[in-house]
């Protein structure tokens, strides 16, 4: 499908990306890894707390295990475009809404990092969230409604749209 096989109330548009790397732990490494995603996106990191305690792993409920970072707009297409590089994406990884999730297997992988042997190696958790125009209507507060169903984005459009945006080839 071409850019202009879609009507422009139709066409999808990434809403938002948000990239994740999960440390387990706090202290030093995940110090490291909030700069280390903040390079790569150029943006500031949030710390992700524990919900509940796993005692097996030695984590409390409020711990910090990770950071996270929400790209929107034109930091998102650009963050996408470099990481689309860095992996091969698959059918199976998109939601039946049109949403994928990938992972990257080390930060390395992007061409601002050089491995370091006292920061080690991270790896990233990659969710894209695609829309249409309209999708508000469904999460507004007042007068909310359902999306029709010939209106919601599927796997099959949002293969599409990266397709045909992004360079990217989907086995």
């Amino acid at each position: 499908m071409s850019e202009s096989a879609f009507h422009e109330m139709r066409e999808p548009t990434v809403e938002k990306v948000v990239v994740h790397m999960g440390v387990g732990q706090g202290g030093r490494e995940l110090q490291n890894a909030e700069e280390i995603l903040e390079e790569i996106t150029g943006q500031q990191s949030v710390r992700t707390t524990a919900t509940r305690t796993e005692p097996e792993f030695g984590i409390r409920q409020g711990d910090p295990i990770g950071a996270k970072v929400t790209l929107r707009d034109d930091a998102a297409a650009d963050f996408l475009e470099r990481a689309f590089d860095a992996v091969s994406l698959s059918r199976s990884q998109f939601d039946e809404t049109g949403n994928v999730s990938f992972g990257i297997e080390e930060h390395t992988d992007f061409p601002s990092q050089e491995y370091d042997p006292n920061v080690g190696i991270f790896g990233l958790d990659v969710t894209v969230n695609l829309v249409r125009p309209g999708y508000r209507v469904a999460k507004r507060d007042k007068r909310s409604r359902q999306i029709p169903h010939n209106h919601r984005l599927d796997a099959d459009d949002a293969i599409a749209y990266l397709e045909a945006n992004f360079d990217v080839e989907v086995n």
